[in-house]
């Protein structure tokens, strides 16, 4: 195997990634027939198949997967070569890659791109949206520096560092303003709108309500995949949400719906970053999450001004 390059094992990566060779293709900037040559050959020169074709789909072969992790291993080690240049530097500049839960990134990222680019203006920014797992594995695998999350997310691999706490609020139709706030117990018998399954934010409101989904009727239960549909669906009196503070100045500009604070103790998150124990980047990365905590600074402040309901005093 003298002759494999890495430009090849990244191609076989990207390939083994999205089981498509147009995607793959896609992924890497150049063309469906450059990507095809290339794998072909690299197969010939380990020898044998990397992946099963057929006219709908690509599959890694028993040997492909066993190959792939080591490729993934070898990338992330070339990957940390650049990383550990990076960090001998006196400033912080270069590719850096941010994996955000969607839950915060419409929320804090205009704010937070806007102070990373004039605290840093050698920082090449590039986000990444989507869930928790998802962001999890791509940490592990090298593909993202860092992710800004729900905490804890307890993988010995990684460091965690909190940023900020905040509250869930209740939205609920406009016509219930002035209502008494249900508690847990109340908010289980009503229609509850919930994230789609996947979403970490989605657990934590049914843990608030202590609801074990896998024995609740699930026609008691309405699902979306963002928050500005479930305040649409309760704005148009489907049922009740809950959403986190940060969201709600985005969410509810254009809806009539009440919004509340829960009694205490009141249902809360912790958001944090967390990046690998072994990334070199370590030193700058805390550097950025105290970017990141400065930004979250300007959001609570906006929040402190909103005119939220409070339930009355009992």
């Amino acid at each position: 195997m003298k002759n494999v390059t890495f430009k090849q094992l990244r191609y076989f990566e990207a390939l083994a990634r999205h089981g498509h060779f147009r995607r793959a293709a896609e992924a890497c900037g150049i063309s469906q027939p450059a990507l095809s040559m290339q794998i072909k050959e690299l197969e010939q020169e380990v020898g044998t198949g990397l992946f099963e074709r057929s006219a709908h789909q690509i599959r890694l072969t028993s040997f492909g997967e066993e190959f792939a992790p080591r490729v993934r291993d070898i990338l992330r080690s070339v990957d940390e070569l650049g990383d550990l240049a990076r960090a001998s530097r006196n400033r912080l500049m270069g590719r850096l890659r941010i994996g955000v839960i969607p839950t915060v990134a419409p929320y804090l990222l205009p704010t937070l791109l806007g102070n990373l680019t004039r605290q840093h203006d050698g920082l090449d920014i590039h986000v990444r949206e989507t869930q928790t797992p998802r962001l999890l594995q791509e940490l592990e695998e090298g593909r993202l520096d860092t992710a800004i999350v729900a905490l804890p997310v307890s993988e010995p691999a990684l460091i965690e560092i909190p940023l900020f706490t905040e509250n869930f609020l209740l939205v609920r139709p406009g016509a219930d303003e002035g209502k008494p706030v249900p508690g847990p117990e109340a908010l289980r018998e009503m229609r509850l709108l919930l994230l789609e399954e996947g979403h970490c934010f989605r657990d934590q409101a049914l843990s608030f309500c202590n609801v074990d989904m896998r024995a609740a009727p699930q026609r008691d239960f309405l699902e979306a995949s963002s928050m500005s549909t479930l305040v649409q669906m309760v704005d148009a009196g489907i049922g009740v949400t809950l959403i986190p503070e940060m969201a709600v100045a985005v969410e509810t500009r254009s809806a009539a719906v009440s919004v509340v604070r829960f009694r205490k103790p009141q249902p809360s998150r912790t958001i944090g970053m967390v990046w690998r124990k072994t990334s070199p980047l370590a030193k700058q990365l805390l550097q950025i999450s105290d970017v990141v905590r400065r930004s979250t600074g300007a959001l609570r402040e906006q929040q402190a001004a909103l005119p939220l309901n409070e339930d009355p005093p009992t």
